[in-house]
């Protein structure tokens, strides 16, 4: 699975870093980043979740 954040959508709210913090970080902007380039399979269903509850829908997952 690969995630990316769309940097003109992201508000910087963290809801993703609260979901998931192993996979995604706040830079030092306060906007969303992902830490690693290919998710492991045992942060997909928080990385999901991440997605679904972005108030932005910033995130998208392939």
């Amino acid at each position: 699975m690969k995630v990316t954040i769309d940097e003109d959508r992201c508000a910087g709210h963290g809801v993703c870093c609260s979901t998931c913090p192993e996979v995604f970080d706040l830079n030092d902007d306060g906007y969303a980043v992902v830490r690693v380039p290919v998710i492991p399979a045992e942060h997909e269903e928080r990385v999901h979740a991440a997605v679904r509850n972005c108030p932005e829908r910033a995130i998208t997952a392939e």
